[in-house]
């Protein structure tokens, strides 16, 4: 699995012209899935996001996770994280399938929920629109195929 995780002061998603899903300060994070991935990634994924000490602390150092900020998470479906750009036109054979990247997706999501976090969501495979005010910014890339 591979997520890319944007610290923000607040981000939502639209569907339709409709806002699917909202949140103050916390992450925003793009997930995308794999064929070879596993439920264990999902949740292993879910404690490393959940757990990442990005936000300041009274000395200006990046030293609280999400739970000391009351932080919440949008996550939204990315397939193209797995977009073969070998040549100009990306190829996405690599992202798994749906009826493999549904249920993981929604178990990266239930994992997180299961820590306290709320979360808030876009729609599996749909087109949205992502709004973001990133804080800092700072934003890093998680690949549960890399350490």
């Amino acid at each position: 699995m591979r997520a890319v995780v944007t610290r923000v002061k607040n981000a939502s998603v639209e569907i339709g012209g409709k806002v699917n899903g909202a949140i103050g300060q916390g992450f925003l994070v793009l997930l995308g899935v794999g064929p070879e991935d596993t439920a264990e990634q999902a949740a292993k994924l879910a404690d490393k996001v959940c757990g990442l000490r990005v936000f300041e602390d009274e000395n200006e150092k990046m030293n609280l996770n999400l739970a000391a900020v009351g932080g919440s998470l949008l996550v939204v479906s990315q397939f193209t994280l797995y977009a073969d750009t070998r040549s100009r036109r990306p190829g996405f054979s690599h992202a798994a399938k749906p009826e493999v990247a549904i249920p993981l997706y929604e178990k990266f999501m239930d994992e997180c929920r299961s820590r306290g976090f709320q979360v808030e969501h876009g729609e599996f495979g749909a087109d949205m629109q992502v709004f973001s005010q990133n804080d800092g910014p700072v934003t890093i890339l998680l690949d549960t195929d890399r350490p």
